[in-house]
């Protein structure tokens, strides 16, 4: 089995390289509209949205900062796959401006964004990352009422085009069953609060690049993959960074488009990407090291598995992990240009 993973500098208000209905997941995390790091960037693409900020305008920064993600939204919906998913990693914002403190609910308004397209909005996923810093809290301390909340958490919204996707095919079905996950995996990744994955360092290193990457961790989008595509499917990222979403699809034996606006990210994403077979194999290994765990303590408490998976022979929990397979990559290679080729065993 082979899987391809094209990588586009441009901009991703355009995706004319991508073909009508032709990608099976949206994993992305676009820039924080009114975090500081992202202003100049937003201004370049529409100037009124620094004139605004310099006005000391949120409401109406906030507002034309959407605008400019709506264009990317719509080069999403129509690029998706009718059933296709798009789970969007979002965090609010606080700001000052105006000499007013307010949060900027970023989540919501990309939210209402999908739904005005025709998606369909599922169960989405708290991602919660608590710090216990003493210096996390805003406002003024003990006293009432100039403290605020302080914020721990970002959204994972995920939408769906159209209809539940259908695997009617008999070799689709096959593969559908090939892509399972465990049941104990399930019980964790499908909880609605995820509170087991730390977020990262965000400093780049890089003097090319930007102080910070804003990257979201490995597991975050290897656990979206693996829950809302089957191997084989292709997975895009419109906001690819530091490549994490493609390197993630190599992991799966997901085909990816990531698209990039920045082109100094070249060496950065190429790097990952040809060094990305130990992590890949690291993380498959670990879940099939935690099954193992998981059905030894189940032993232990005299809790019977009824089935036997065909590929590895251990226990399993139910009929539908038995044809569960994970992928084994052998090699990956750039072919040509930004175009790369993962071969699997």
């Amino acid at each position: 089995m082979k899987t391809t993973h094209t990588v586009l500098f441009k901009d991703a208000r355009s995706m004319d390289n991508i073909q009508d209905e032709n990608v099976d997941l949206i994993v992305t995390s676009p820039p924080y509209p009114m975090i500081q790091m992202w202003d100049e960037m937003f201004s370049r693409q529409n100037p009124k949205i620094g004139e605004a900020l310099s006005q000391q305008k949120g409401e109406l920064a906030f507002e034309l900062i959407h605008k400019e993600l709506d264009k990317v939204w719509s080069e999403v919906y129509r690029v998706l796959k009718p059933g296709g998913i798009a789970c969007i990693n979002i965090g609010d914002a606080t700001r000052t401006l105006d000499s007013s403190f307010r949060i900027y609910p970023n989540h919501a308004r990309i939210l209402n964004s999908f739904l005005s397209l025709g998606f369909h909005a599922l169960p989405s996923i708290l991602w919660v990352k608590e710090t216990n810093k003493p210096d996390k809290f805003m406002g003024s301390g003990m006293l009432p009422v100039g403290a605020y909340v302080t914020l721990e958490h970002e959204h994972i919204l995920i939408l769906r085009k159209g209809h539940k996707r259908e695997f009617k095919k008999s070799e689709e079905k096959l593969n559908r069953q090939k892509s399972a996950f465990f049941w104990e995996e399930r019980n964790l990744w499908f909880s609605d609060k995820w509170k087991d994955i730390n977020g990262l360092s965000q400093k780049i290193g890089d003097e090319k690049l930007r102080e910070r990457s804003a990257a979201y961790p490995f597991e975050l989008a290897y656990r979206l993959i693996n829950m809302f595509s089957v191997q084989g499917d292709t997975v895009l990222d419109p906001f690819l960074g530091t490549g994490t979403t493609t390197v993630a699809s190599i992991a799966s034996s997901r085909n990816s488009f990531g698209i990039e606006i920045d082109p100094n990210f070249g060496d950065k994403v190429r790097e990952r990407i040809v060094n990305a077979a130990p992590l890949c194999h690291l993380y498959n290994d670990a879940r099939i090291r935690r099954h193992k765990e998981f059905v030894e303590q189940r032993q232990k408490e005299s809790k019977e598995l009824k089935y036997i998976n065909e590929q590895y022979q251990f226990p399993v929990m139910t009929r539908q992990e038995l044809g569960l397979k994970f992928p084994s990559l052998a090699s990956i290679q750039e072919r040509e240009n930004n175009l790369f080729e993962a071969e699997y065993n």
